[in-house]
């Protein structure tokens, strides 16, 4: 997809960035972060690849402080029964193990993401983003873990490296609001309706958890222009 006039402002550097939109609430958003990785994993100019995580809530209707299984909120909103969510999520489950996933959906909570994504925010002003957005991901389809909770959102931040004062400033406060809020009004603006929806260098779009090959043809793409720029 071109975004034409319509892209992400690139930054003045002279590195291939990469937007990533995603919500934890998202189990293609986890597949398709794997999938980037091993497109990155091909590429010659990795190094030359900055990669910015953005948020985007998929279900932010759910009320702050709330939990539901997985199996009882999809039964809820999508497909009727309990036994057909867990269809469904037998499905995503088996397309995640392919990527080397594990999710459990057993245990899976459906909460409201807008604090998670103020402490991705945190973490990466400290330069851990995307360890942050990797541990999220894990706590919240793999182990089970109620990323809407300040104290498990706090231990998860310092774990990754965020000062204990820095998490525990976030927890108690509105910390970060304004950056989810932008970068939903950006998603909106450019036209991303769902996710994960990753921008190459402003110009290109990709959306959803695309194959591998598609995320690296699109890196070639997008790096074109900056080879004929001096960047190496």
């Amino acid at each position: 997809m071109l975004l034409g006039g319509r892209g992400v402002p690139v930054s003045g550097n002279q590195s291939l960035r990469l937007d990533v939109w995603s919500d934890f609430a998202c189990p293609w958003c986890y597949i398709g972060k794997r999938r980037l990785e091993g497109a990155l994993a091909r590429f010659e100019h990795a190094d030359d690849v900055e990669v910015v995580w953005r948020s985007f809530e998929l279900n932010a209707r759910i009320p702050k402080g709330t939990r539901q299984p997985d199996h009882e909120y999809l039964a809820e909103k999508l497909t009727g029964t309990v036994e057909r969510a867990k269809a469904l999520t037998r499905n995503v489950t088996k397309v995640a193990a392919g990527d080397g996933l594990a999710f459990d959906y057993d245990n899976t909570l459906s909460v409201n993401t807008f604090d998670a994504h103020r402490f991705a925010h945190l973490a990466m002003a400290h330069g851990i983003g995307d360890e942050m957005h990797e541990r999220l991901f894990s706590a919240r389809l793999v182990t089970g873990e109620a990323i809407n909770d300040p104290e498990v959102l706090t231990r998860i931040a310092v774990e990754v490296g965020v000062p204990e004062a820095d998490a525990q400033r976030v927890a108690t406060s509105d910390a970060h609001a304004e950056d989810v809020r932008r970068d939903e009004a950006e998603a909106s603006r450019i036209g991303a309706t769902g996710v994960p929806f990753v921008v190459f260098d402003g110009r290109y779009a990709v959306s959803g958890a695309q194959p591998v090959e598609t995320f690296l043809s699109t890196l070639h793409k997008a790096y074109e222009p900056h080879t004929s720029t001096g960047v190496r």
